[in-house]
């Protein structure tokens, strides 16, 4: 019995959520310069996409590109940028077949224009699609996200709009750039290393955690299968003990 026949469709995470981590890794180890291992990753998305969408997954976020990735060499940010405006135009036919709504998450601004040109349009074409939600986290860090979101909240605090004390979870959750996605059930990331990188803290607060070595252009749909059956065989408790769940 193949991997993806093992999984059982009823207990699918609702939202799972992936760090591509190790695009320059793999092309340092093909001779290659970085740019090489990120135009390859965005085969491993594609096919990852389409998995999901098979398996009856309702929204995968995938960390993009974060606020320190402003960083990088200057050349390599470049080339990002406009790998993401030539993948959007070639993913677009791939998320009107699979009725595929696109969101993005993140400061959205500091973008180049062509990148938010394109990302907009992609957005507004695929706006009714409700088979599953893709969300590029882009410009995104999770520090940042929670410092708008206070920053928000105390303004409507100032303005006699809410109460500090009704300040709840609730509140801070519809404040959030995720505010109208669930939290994730899993979170996957590649590579090796085993942290977070500032990536939707909040939102990962009973999330089931799996990384595995694979570099993010060598994973296929067979590691994100994996990683579900590993997810079902765990007892997800959200604080109770395990008789109550049972």
């Amino acid at each position: 019995m193949s991997l993806k026949e093992q999984i059982n469709i009823l207990n699918v995470p609702n939202h799972i959520a992936i760090i591509m981590d190790g695009n320059g890794r793999w092309a340092k180890s093909q001779g290659m310069m970085r740019v090489f291992g990120h135009e390859n990753g965005t085969k491993s998305v594609k096919t990852t996409i389409k998995a999901s969408v098979r398996l009856g997954v309702k929204y995968l976020t995938l960390y993009a590109f974060s606020t320190e990735n402003w960083n990088r060499p200057k050349l390599e940010v470049n080339a990002l940028m406009r790998l993401l405006v030539k993948s959007l135009k070639a993913e677009l036919p791939l998320f009107h077949k699979e009725k595929v709504r696109l969101n993005v998450i993140g400061e959205m601004e500091s973008l180049p224009d062509k990148a938010k040109r394109q990302l907009n349009a992609a957005m507004e074409e695929t706006a009714g699609y409700s088979e599953m939600t893709l969300t590029l986290a882009l410009s995104y860090g999770s520090r940042q996200e929670l410092v708008k979101t206070f920053q928000d909240i105390a303004d409507k605090v100032k303005n006699n709009l809410i109460s500090p004390h009704l300040i709840t979870e609730e509140v801070i959750k519809e404040h959030l750039y995720t505010k109208s996605m669930p939290d994730v059930d899993l979170l996957i990331r590649t590579s090796g290393e085993q942290r977070i990188s500032n990536f939707l803290l909040w939102q990962i607060a009973y999330a089931e955690l799996y990384f595995l070595p694979v570099l993010w252009p060598d994973f296929t749909p067979e590691h994100l299968y994996e990683a579900i059956l590993n997810y079902q065989q765990r007892e997800r408790r959200f604080g109770k003990t395990s008789d109550q769940i049972t």
